[in-house]
């Protein structure tokens, strides 16, 4: 059986960062943690969900975008770690680098779309429209 690498908290602290510097949104964005227990919660969440690596990957999305543990950038973050996630397991991520594509994140933070949606999108980069 094959080992599932999961990022660190300090991993997914970085990636805030770099999220932020990165892809600017607002003036007022910056990297601050409001909680480190939620990420560590959202990484055993992780390690702990049933199913696949991509089910697995799923619950890293949905835990950073919903659980908030950032006062900026929580999506921005969730894509690029679910991104190194899956990459660092030999597992394709097929999203597109495209802005269009913070609909669905969006989405996900409303609690639009079921974890087989989600699910789908990161492995064949399609999901339905976002609709409020």
């Amino acid at each position: 059986m094959v080992e599932i690498v999961y990022p660190t908290a300090e991993k997914i602290i970085e990636y805030n960062v770099l999220a932020l510097k990165i892809i600017k949104v607002k003036r007022a964005d910056q990297p601050k943690i409001l909680s480190h227990q939620r990420i560590i919660s959202i990484i055993d969440d992780a390690k702990n969900a049933e199913g696949d690596i991509y089910d697995k990957a799923v619950v890293l999305i949905k835990g950073l975008i919903q659980k908030h543990p950032f006062a900026s950038g929580n999506r921005r973050t969730a894509f690029v770690v679910t991104k190194e996630f899956l990459i660092n397991n030999k597992k394709t991520f097929n999203i597109g680098d495209d802005p269009i594509q913070a609909r669905a994140m969006q989405g996900i933070r409303e609690n639009y779309y079921s974890d087989e949606e989600i699910k789908e999108w990161i492995k064949n980069g399609k999901i339905r429209e976002f609709k409020r």
